[in-house]
């Protein structure tokens, strides 16, 4: 799969707002494939990717029910909760390393950097990460599920010298190829599934096989 992202000049307001008029100029992605056995709960699943000279922007719009978040801290096992997946490589060269950000539907994430084989991960300090700027649709807790049909949606920007700083990669410009999967979980929730952008061929759910990210391509 391919993706390509847009460049533009100035930096806006990060509220959740799948609408606003900077997110029209660009097309979404929908994650359309399943890991595991295919899920009785679906979730329609959108993502769109901006970036500028300082930041890359992320948006999710997802279609859901059965929604929960109860990890309330950085770093916490936001994949337990209904959440959102960005993983990426800031190369063509997937042997170089990756970032994992999960965010939960509260707007809590996990955010590290692995080497390939997962052997060496440096989770994203914080310090670095009060510099990356997040809005959800909704509460940061939700102890009970919602068993009913909701859309939600996080949005958040992530500085390019914080991506720089911890993998040694150049900020990207025209022409500039990235590897990247984005995926959808709620592992502990009473509907789990797990979907993915690119297809990720492995028996079981696992969504640390940068082997096969898809292609994200900077104009």
């Amino acid at each position: 799969m391919e993706y390509r992202i847009k460049k533009i000049e100035n930096d806006f307001k990060i509220d959740a707002d799948w609408n606003k008029q900077i997110w029209e100029i660009t097309d979404s992605i929908h994650l359309k494939n399943f890991m595991g056995s295919k899920p009785d709960h679906f979730p329609n699943v959108y993502v769109k990717l901006l970036y500028s000279e300082d930041f890359i922007y992320v948006i999710f719009k997802v279609k859901d029910k059965y929604i929960k978040s109860i990890t309330e801290e950085y770093q916490g096992s936001v994949c337990n909760d209904s959440c959102v997946e960005f993983f990426f490589t800031p190369s063509e060269n997937v042997k170089n390393g990756y970032f994992n950000v999960e965010t939960n539907c509260g707007g809590v994430q996990l955010f590290n950097f692995k080497s390939y084989d997962r052997k060496i991960k440096t989770p994203i300090e914080v310090d670095d990460y009060k510099d990356v700027m997040i809005m959800s649709s909704l509460p940061r807790i939700i102890s009970s599920e919602i068993e009913e049909n909701l859309t939600w949606f996080v949005e958040y920007k992530i500085p390019l010298e914080l991506i720089k700083k911890y993998s040694e990669s150049q900020k990207p410009t025209s022409g500039t190829v990235w590897k990247s999967n984005f995926y959808k979980c709620a592992d502990k929730t009473s509907h789990p599934h797990w979907l993915t952008w690119n297809i990720v061929d492995h028996p079981t759910p696992n969504f640390h096989l940068p082997q096969f990210f898809g292609t994200l391509i900077f104009e």
